[in-house]
């Protein structure tokens, strides 16, 4: 069976993460995705490795197809409004006014196919003094506040999150927005133009909870202090780390009496969730110093006869072992044909008619270009002249 998004065409001009990581899924639901990359070089995260293709151009690319072309030349831009001609979607994340330049504007293109779904991913957006600017991922997290929301509690240092996290929610706003996009044209017979920032997309992610002293206009006071200076929900055992919480009266009687300290129901400071809230940081410590006392194995038991959530804090290594990712046959390992045997998450979102799937493996650079140029009317002759002349 056919992906949800099978019979839509994708042209990818994105290189890095964001736009990448977008385009795979909807290659995951089915979309045939072209992604157009510079030949001799391809995209950046190519050169992340120094012996084949880094693992994460293997995650992030996979289920398209690599067509190399030089959108430095005219011929280039050429074939590629060609291609764009009977595409349904077209994405691309180069700086405000690059695209202009090289021919390949909203505009430019939309006079080869005028519902065409256009899609511009940026770091700051289209105006504004930042417009400029180049962009990475650390830029943004420091910019949206997300540095702030993981800054020591002691020191007050704001931290980096460990990963690629404003990338990564860029590229699932995305992919929501261009099936969104894609919904509207079936009903209006118009494509248009999408826009997306980065800056927009993460501080709309940090904002629900990481802003919430901001969200009531009132005044000034940081009515959230207490609650923002707290520490967070790792907590050592005898032999390691879990996680364990209550929101509900009902999970912190059980929390309670998982622990055997009754005198915290007692304690007017924890009677209700709004009092739990505003005296996290006391209650959070008085839990740390209980669960320091047994093993992670014993506290899971507790804390699960009580229906309290609580989870393991595994390792990276330990992740693909666990039994619940096990039961959800969550990692698949496939044979790469020039990487060999490797292992990825599965589309994590289960289609029960429409299946995503794992179809295609990362591409080689320009491993479909002459198929490819084919499917849009190249000519044998004309794909000898095009790679004679360096333009594929």
């Amino acid at each position: 069976m056919a992906g949800p998004l099978a019979g839509y065409r994708v042209i990818d001009v994105t290189q890095m993460l964001s736009g990448p990581m977008a385009t795979m899924i909807l290659g995951d639901q089915g979309a045939d995705v072209i992604k157009v990359e510079p030949p001799k070089t391809g995209d950046l995260t190519r050169a992340f490795s120094s012996s084949g293709i880094p693992p994460t151009f293997l995650m992030i690319n996979r289920n398209k197809r690599s067509v190399a072309i030089n959108l430095k030349e005219p011929q280039g831009v050429e074939l590629l409004k060609q291609m764009v001609a009977d595409a349904d979607v077209f994405v691309q994340n180069f700086r405000p006014g690059t695209v202009e330049r090289m021919g390949i504007g909203d505009d430019d293109l939309r006079r080869v196919n005028p519902n065409l779904i256009y899609v511009s991913i940026s770091g700051f957006g289209e105006s504004g003094p930042y417009v400029k600017k180049r962009v990475y991922d650390p830029v943004i997290q420091a910019l949206s506040g997300l540095t702030d929301v993981q800054r020591d509690q002691e020191t007050g240092r704001p931290h980096m999150m460990r990963l690629v996290i404003p990338d990564k929610v860029t590229s699932l706003t995305a992919a929501q927005a261009i099936t969104a996009a894609l919904l509207a044209r079936e009903r209006t017979g118009k494509g248009q133009h999408v826009r997306l920032a980065m800056l927009d997309a993460v501080v709309s992610f940090v904002w629900p909870e990481g802003m919430a002293a901001q969200t009531i206009v009132r005044d000034d006071r940081r009515e959230a202090g207490e609650s923002e200076k707290r520490r967070d929900l790792l907590f050592e055992t005898t032999d390691g780390f879990i996680t364990t919480g209550a929101m509900s009266n009902k999970e912190w009687e059980g929390l309670v009496r998982a622990l055997k300290q009754p005198q915290w129901l007692e304690d007017p400071r924890f009677q209700t969730p709004a009092g739990r809230m505003k005296n996290a940081g006391v209650r959070l410590e008085l839990m740390a110093e209980v669960l320091k006392t047994r093993s992670s194995a014993e506290w899971l038991a507790r804390l699960d006869a009580e229906q309290v959530p609580c989870a393991p804090a595994l390792r990276r290594d330990e992740v693909m072992h666990n039994e619940q990712v096990i039961a959800n046959e969550l990692i698949v390992e496939s044979e790469h044909p020039h990487v060999g045997r490797m292992r990825m998450p599965r589309p994590p979102a289960r289609f029960e008619e429409t299946p995503a799937e794992l179809r295609l493996p990362a591409p080689a650079l320009g491993e479909h270009t002459q198929a490819v140029l084919k499917e849009f009317g190249v000519s044998a002759e004309q794909l000898a002249e095009l790679q004679a002349a360096d333009i594929i």
